[in-house]
């Protein structure tokens, strides 16, 4: 995560989230960091389909392939990044070993990421398997995989 702030810094770039399944961990891990908020601008944590509209997701998407899907964290990076003018954008939502009976859906324990880089109207995409014990370490284990993602892109 330090080399990850570091070098947003330096291009003078910026990120935002919006969180889901992580519930703010992303944002917290990011703010960890000294220098964090010359990079980040906003995180928001959308538990609720509700939540998740306010902020700009069409309903119509999560009708169609539910609040669980790449799609989604699609809809969420784009419009955290343009919400906040950011650089980058970050969505994640999904499950985390937990059945949802208000969203169903036939792949559960999956979260989906979205990175959208606003400069190259470009998405990264990435699934993450949910396997671990505890609900503390699935999240560990997502932000481990959007910070290696991360790393790549840039």
């Amino acid at each position: 995560m330090k080399e990850l702030v570091k070098l947003l810094s330096l291009n003078h770039k910026t990120i935002s989230v919006m969180e889901s399944c992580t519930g703010g961990g992303l944002a917290n891990a990011i703010t960890n960091i000294e220098g964090a908020s010359n990079i980040i601008s906003f995180g928001a944590v959308t538990y609720s389909n509700e939540d998740k509209i306010k902020m700009g997701v069409n309903k119509k998407t999560i009708e169609k392939y539910s609040v669980y899907s790449i799609e989604v964290a699609n809809e969420m990076s784009k419009n955290i990044s343009n919400y906040t003018n950011s650089n980058y954008g970050i969505g994640v939502t999904g499950q985390l070993k937990r059945k949802d009976p208000n969203n169903k859906t036939d792949e559960d324990n999956k979260v989906y990421i979205s990175i959208y880089d606003r400069d190259n109207n470009k998405y990264y995409n990435e699934i993450v398997i949910a396997n671990k014990f505890t609900r503390r370490a699935n999240k560990s284990k997502v932000i481990k995989k959007i910070v290696k993602k991360f790393s790549e892109i840039l």
